[in-house]
C-alpha cells in the first residue's frame, strides 16, 4: 500500500473535518462553482464592453474619415449602441461581483463554518479583484466615451 505524499502547498484541513467529508466536497463544489460563475461574467462583461469600446472607435475613425462620403441621415445610432454596450457590461459585471460577495458571506457563515475546513474567509480573491478592475474600467472607459461625445 502506498505511503499519503506529503502535505506541499495545500491549505491545511481541521481534523474534524475527515468525517465530514462528503459535506467538505460539497462545501468546496459550490464554492468553486461560484469562482467560476463569476469569472464567466468577467468574461462576458469584457467582450461586451470591448465591443461596445469598438463600435465608437470604427464609427469615428469613419466619420473622421475625408475619402468616406458622409452618413445620408446621422443619428449617432452607434454612439448609443456602444454606450450601452460598455454600460451594461460594467453593470453586468457589478452585480455578478455583488452577487458573488454575498454568496462567499453565505459559505462562510457560522452554520457552515464546521464544513469549510479551511481557515478564515479570504478578504479577496483573484476573481473578486478582476471583477472589481474591471468594473473601474468598465465606469472609466464610460465615463471616457461620454466626455467624448460632449
Amino acid at each position: 500500500m502506498a505511503a499519503i505524499p506529503p502535505n506541499r502547498g495545500t491549505p491545511p484541513v481541521k481534523p474534524s473535518i475527515l468525517d465530514k467529508r462528503e459535506s467538505h466536497f460539497s462545501w468546496l463544489r459550490t464554492r468553486l462553482s461560484t469562482e467560476r460563475t463569476l469569472m464567466s461574467w468577467v468574461r462576458t462583461g469584457t467582450a461586451m464592453i470591448g465591443f461596445g469600446f469598438t463600435i465608437f472607435q470604427f464609427f469615428e475613425g469613419l466619420n473622421s474619415d475625408q475619402e468616406v462620403d458622409p452618413a445620408l441621415v446621422d443619428i449617432n445610432w452607434s454612439r448609443t449602441v456602444s454606450l450601452a454596450l460598455v454600460g451594461v457590461g460594467t453593470l453586468a459585471v457589478f452585480v455578478a461581483l455583488r452577487e458573488y460577495r454575498t454568496m462567499i458571506r453565505y459559505l462562510w457563515s457560522p452554520e457552515f463554518r464546521d464544513i469549510a475546513g479551511l481557515g478564515e474567509r479570504p478578504a479577496w480573491t483573484p476573481a473578486s479583484m478582476v471583477a472589481t478592475l474591471l468594473v473601474l474600467i468598465g465606469i472609466v472607459t464610460l465615463v471616457s466615451l461620454i466626455v467624448r461625445l460632449i
